[in-house]
Parts: C-alpha cells; sequence; structure tokens
C-alpha cells in the first residue's frame, strides 16, 4: 500500500523494524522535503516486495557497476521520473538509504547514492570500498552519504 511521506509530521511507518527507525524516518521525510521543494513532487513509498522491478533494477545496477550486493532488508522503495530523470531509492531495514539519479537523455548525469542514517554503522559491504562525508539535516540528525557515477547503460 503507498504511503506519502510526510515531512511535516515525520513517522515510522512502514519502517518500524530498524533499529534506527527513527532516524531512517527523518532521511526518508529529508528526501521528501526536498522533491517537494524542488519538483513539487510528492514522494511516496511502497513496501519493497509490492515493487520488485524497481528494486531489482537498483540491485543490479550495483551488482554489475561495483559487485555489491546489499545484505540488509528492502523495507521500502519508491520510483518517479523528474525533469527527465528517472529517480528509485530503497530504505533498508539498517538504515540505509540508496538512491539512483539516471538522466534518460544520453550522455546525462547517472550516479548511485548511498546515505546512512544516524547511528548506524557503515555496511560491511560498502567500508572498504567508499568515504562518506557528513551533512546535517533539521529531520535527519547527522546524514553520512557517498556515491559513485553509473559506467553503463540501464
Amino acid at each position: 500500500m503507498p504511503y506519502v511521506v510526510d515531512f511535516v509530521n515525520v513517522s515510522t511507518v512502514g519502517l518500524e523494524s530498524s533499529p534506527v527507525a527513527d532516524a531512517l524516518a527523518g532521511l526518508r521525510a529529508n528526501e521528501a522535503r526536498y522533491f517537494k521543494n524542488k519538483y513539487d513532487h510528492v514522494f511516496t513509498v511502497v513496501p519493497a516486495d509490492e515493487a520488485p522491478k524497481t528494486l531489482e533494477w537498483v540491485h543490479r545496477i550495483l551488482s554489475e557497476e561495483r559487485d555489491i550486493v546489499i545484505a540488509s532488508r528492502p523495507l521500502e522503495v519508491t520510483e518517479f521520473e523528474v525533469d527527465g530523470v528517472r529517480m528509485a531509492y530503497v530504505f533498508y531495514e539498517s538504515g540505509l538509504s540508496i538512491n539512483v539519479m539516471y538522466t534518460l537523455a544520453d550522455a546525462g548525469k547517472r550516479a548511485v547514492g548511498f546515505k546512512l542514517s544516524e547511528g548506524m554503522d557503515v555496511p560491511e559491504e560498502l567500508a572498504p570500498r567508499f568515504k562518506f562525508a557528513r551533512q546535517k539535516s533539521k529531520l535527519a540528525g547527522v546524514i553520512r552519504g557517498s556515491f559513485f557515477v553509473i559506467k553503463g547503460e540501464y
């Protein structure tokens, strides 16, 4: 069932099983606020098992680009298009959020971003490969993030 993410009244709906549910909810709300303010897009998520194609697309890019398999259980996903960019997000039980930004036009920007909820450790599958920068968010506390550029076609 779709859930419209509220960034005014932050809720852990759909994320309750995460040990860092409050921080992950803040991270999800932070993304919702960004897309509402920048693109007037309503950020809506569904349980991961309701969007297998989106989940497979994100996991395929991780696997083929960097041989990464995320150990944590995916809880929620969303996929949408804004200004010619296909966006996909996966929120994991560990507190990890992965987003794929894939410009549909040739030679556009394409990248995978990782964000870690406050209070979670860097996942083992990412720790040796990425350095994480810190940023502060009113909704999410301290977010650590990293990314890589997508080279292939998906």
